[in-house]
């Protein structure tokens, strides 16, 4: 997808409907396909507030970061596309070599295949016989790679059953999972059920690895030690002639652990694929987040892993904030406090509320500035902000506050297109989203 495909589909779509947050005026522009024609820039106004920004610098950045770490590595990267639900965003991934998309639910592996994905790892059980139903259709593209995760003989058993009786072969992967923790198998009782009821469906399943998202732990010593678990399961059901399929998948790594990943199973495909050259192994790992990061829990974790991972230190840069939201101050109605046009309903505060970076006065300021480090938004509702100020601030009704975010998963989710813009706020592209 080129950037004016997806600028002009945007602004189609937009103009079919009569929402248009964090846009301009679309009715009274023209349908373009070179994104500077439409001459936007944020801070001239000419975009409706809040919205929110993707800078491209920091994206491209952001892109070659984790495809050189991954390289280093020799591992695969599937990106879990979750975070973005952003057809433009996965090919952008997929152009900068990823081996296919994370998805966690059907209609989302639904909305990636109509735009042209034709690899996808589903981290999530497949239950229901519509949910069945949309990745049958999907796979009667011979084209199209899929794979889904397991962990009880009984969804097994409906897997295997309803693509028996449709005549096709969905491909499997044992998920392990730790007390307290998310889904997966907890013991080799339920393992060895599992792995039973797959056997019994030899036409219509096919066992192809083992997946875990180790994200559910919290201490490295317990991580490193999953992670090995999930290679002696590997090995093991290849001793026992259990795995099947045209290659051979490992897989974990959320967005905050991905490097004690790494470091557990790399090399481990080199010796695999000597010894089964017709079955190689791709150990694929799945952080999702890198591609914006943010300013809190990610910012956290790549501090853990420049600290101690070899590889992110040699590299010499970091991961970047690349998703940030523009608010007006609307009201400073008593001495203390402004209230920002942003809310609930425009970003995430699951872990922890938008922090002002940046303060621009339309008409005032050539550009933004460093916001006060006094500043904090204390509360969200839904469509406002309450911002901590001080008294005699330089802070007035109609000034633009920049602010950066945590956890950019439920941030995504509350824009149906963002803007791209370059390092002069000029709006260079749009990406749509499809939650």
């Amino acid at each position: 997808m080129s950037k004016e495909n997806n600028l002009q589909k945007t602004l189609k779509s937009r103009l079919l409907s009569p929402a248009g947050k964090g846009l301009g005026d679309v009715t009274t522009q023209p349908l373009v396909t070179d994104a500077g024609v439409l001459g936007w820039n944020l801070l001239r106004e000419d975009v409706s507030l809040p919205v929110a920004v993707l800078s491209e610098a920091r994206l491209q950045h952001n892109l070659q970061w984790m495809k050189s770490f991954i390289n280093t590595y020799g591992l695969k990267l599937a990106p879990h596309g979750k975070t973005t639900m952003s057809p433009a965003l996965f090919h952008r991934q997929l152009e900068e070599g990823a081996w296919g998309i994370t998805l966690a639910t059907a209609p989302q592996v639904q909305a990636a295949y109509e735009f042209g994905v034709r690899r996808v790892l589903m981290a999530n059980q497949l239950v229901g016989k519509a949910n069945m139903a949309i990745i049958s259709r999907l796979l009667q593209n011979p084209g199209f790679e899929f794979y889904v995760i397991v962990d009880s003989a009984k969804n097994v058993t409906q897997l295997g059953e309803f693509f028996a009786h449709a005549g096709q072969r969905l491909n499997l992967l044992l998920e392990l999972g730790v007390a307290g923790g998310r889904t997966g198998v907890r013991d080799v009782a339920t393992r060895d059920d599992v792995l039973a009821a797959v056997a019994r469906f030899p036409q219509s399943l096919a066992l192809c690895g083992v997946e875990v998202y180790e994200g559910v732990l919290k201490e490295e010593p317990a991580i490193r030690d999953f992670l090995r678990l999930a290679v002696r399961e590997l090995l093991t059901l290849e001793a026992n002639g259990q795995l099947h399929g045209e290659r051979t998948i490992l897989t974990g790594a959320g967005s905050a652990w991905f490097d004690l990943v790494a470091e557990e199973w790399t090399g481990l495909a080199k010796g695999w694929n000597s010894d089964h050259p017709s079955r190689p192994l791709d150990i694929v790992l799945r952080p999702g987040c890198y591609l914006t990061h943010d300013v809190g829990i990610y910012k956290a974790a790549e501090t853990r892993i420049h600290a101690s991972n070899p590889v992110a230190r040699a590299m010499q840069t970091s991961l970047l904030p690349a998703l940030q939201l523009w608010a007006y101050v609307l009201s400073i109605p008593e001495s203390g406090l402004a209230i920002l046009g942003l809310g609930k309903r425009d970003a995430a505060f699951d872990a922890g509320l938008p922090i002002p970076a940046l303060h621009y006065r339309p008409g005032r300021d050539t550009e933004p500035t460093a916001a006060s480090a006094e500043w904090r938004l204390t509360a969200m509702m839904d469509q406002h902000a309450f911002m901590q100020i001080a008294a005699g601030d330089d802070l007035a009704v109609g000034d633009v506050i920049v602010l950066d975010i945590s956890h950019p998963c439920l941030t995504f989710d509350k824009w149906r297109q963002l803007l791209v813009v370059n390092d002069k706020y000029a709006v260079v592209d749009a990406v749509e989203t499809f939650f």
